[in-house]
């Protein structure tokens, strides 16, 4: 199995030896799931945060999750500083990738497209922007395949010409630091993805546990 913890300490143990600090895109779904990550990465980058998920099941609460995010931007004391960019709610290009796979289990096949959707939109971004890497946040989740991510990562970065920052970021318990971060902010959190299928999945769930 790959260690893509040990690649990323791998790169940034080369940066630490450049005198000049990169610039990262750092795609991000949540402002929770990208409180540790900016917590770690902005040690070495001067990060922008591409607040971009169309997959959100309204408009209010992308604004809510955006609204979080950059808020959380603006308090959280970092020693670069790090920027905030807030993508189009773009929501039916999220029904067209996903179409006929509504009634998937959270993790198949409408995540995997979800997961490209999102990485293309930031890899394309990095590209006319410039950034020196792009990443994502999305590894960070103990539900989120990793490997995947970083195949789809790899993948847009030779297409579009710009390094994927390989990562897993539940590691060094990534995680955990992130629900100390979120509660000590006290930032506002969902135990959903975003997603209208996500959101039902766990209604459902906690239906069948109220039922015993």
């Amino acid at each position: 199995m790959i260690n893509y913890q040990k690649q990323l300490d791998q790169t940034l143990s080369e940066i630490m030896l450049c005198n000049k600090k990169p610039s990262l895109l750092l795609h991000s779904c949540c402002a929770p799931c990208s409180s540790y990550v900016i917590e770690y990465l902005s040690q070495y980058f001067y990060i922008t945060v591409f607040y971009y998920n169309p997959n959100i099941d309204t408009l209010m609460e992308y604004r809510r999750r955006s609204q979080e995010q950059e808020h959380f931007i603006q308090t959280f004391p970092t020693k670069y500083p790090v920027s905030f960019i807030q993508g189009d709610f773009e929501q039916e290009k999220f029904f067209s990738c996903v179409k006929g796979l509504e009634q998937e289990k959270e993790g198949g096949v409408r995540c995997q497209n979800c997961f490209w959707l999102r990485l293309r939109k930031t890899a394309s971004i990095a590209s006319q922007m410039h950034f020196d890497y792009f990443t994502t946040t999305l590894s960070i989740s103990p539900l989120k395949n990793a490997v995947l991510l970083n195949e789809i990562g790899q993948s847009l970065a030779e297409e579009y010409q710009i390094p994927y920052l390989v990562s897993d970021f539940k590691k060094k318990n990534g995680f955990l630091r992130s629900t100390q971060i979120s509660k000590e902010y006290q930032m506002y959190r969902q135990d959903y993805c975003g997603c209208i299928f996500s959101k039902q999945q766990r209604l459902e769930e906690k239906s069948r546990k109220e039922r015993g």
